[in-house]
């Protein structure tokens, strides 16, 4: 099993896709969870790409018994040592949520002069940029989830007796009512593979970010940036139209019928917008290397 080696704690990695091609790095939501629940659909870009994929300090496979708080700025110092061990000098990378968020945030230290530069980059329903808007994401979220469909619809589950008929089948609707919020049609959840967030750090690295705004920052990132977000998501299309506008080269699509999950709810348009982007920006790539003990 492939571990980085640069990185204070040990990351799990692997990828996928032909050993040649132009390589992405994918970024994955959370914080606190892993790579697996962008799978298998964030595959469909491994035809023509190698995807390398990896577990951030504190979730999946890269879990540690390190008591030390992890931070925006642990994630920030593991991506900058992660790039160049896997030979993605200068990265392509592909955010997703609290994934789209931590992309942004290492763009902004990278310009600074602390790590790689980003010679593009593709953020997908970035979680928000701003303290304002995250409050803003978990209002709209709470109401979603405690509206009385939702309720009725814990209730029917509880009075089904699936728990004790299939409890897998059980923990698979559970599970798709716990993200319910983040969809914009709740039948679309069946699709998504489950996952788990590790509580102690998803409350680590929102602590660390304090009365955050990325804006300023953001101004300063001059890789070619395309942002994606979904109409319905609960997370404020405000948020991604204000990283579009203080990135300098960045292209905001919106895509109307989608939540939070695009991959999932709206997989054509998504993958269709994210392939006219790579092959405008083709040119930017860096050399198709094989990585390191290549899975």
């Amino acid at each position: 099993m492939p571990f980085t080696t640069s990185t204070a704690v040990p990351l799990y990695w692997t990828s996928y896709g032909p050993a040649r091609a132009p390589r992405l790095l994918v970024v994955h939501g959370g914080p606190g969870a892993s790579h697996d629940y962008l799978l298998p659909q964030m595959l469909e870009l491994a035809d023509r790409y190698q995807l390398v994929f990896y577990d951030q300090r504190g979730g999946g496979q890269s879990r540690s018994t390190d008591p030390s708080p992890v931070t925006w700025r642990t994630h920030v110092e593991d991506l900058a040592r992660l790039i160049p061990e896997l030979g993605l000098d200068p990265p392509s990378i592909i955010g997703y949520s609290w994934g789209g968020l931590l992309a942004l945030l290492y763009a902004i230290e990278a310009y600074r002069g602390s790590a790689p530069q980003p010679a593009r980059m593709v953020i997908i329903d970035p979680a928000p940029i701003s303290r304002t808007l995250r409050d803003r994401f978990e209002a709209e979220f709470a109401r979603r989830q405690s509206s009385e469909a939702m309720a009725t619809l814990r209730e029917q589950l509880a009075a089904s007796g699936l728990r004790e008929r299939d409890a897998e089948a059980y923990r698979q609707r559970a599970f798709e009512l716990s993200v319910a919020g983040y969809f914009g049609r709740l039948e679309r959840a069946r699709a998504l593979t489950p996952f788990r967030v590790i509580a102690r750090v998803q409350k680590s690295v929102w602590a660390s970010l304090g009365d955050y705004d990325l804006r300023e920052g953001l101004e300063t990132v001059q890789c070619p940036t395309l942002v994606i977000h979904g109409r319905l998501d609960p997370i404020p299309l405000e948020s991604s139209e204000q990283a579009a506008a203080a990135l300098p080269r960045a292209r905001l699509v919106v895509l109307d019928e989608s939540g939070h999950v695009p991959y999932v709810e709206e997989p054509d348009a998504l993958f269709a917008a994210i392939r006219r982007f790579l092959d405008e920006t083709a040119s930017l790539a860096s050399p198709s290397s094989p990585p390191p003990e290549a899975t």
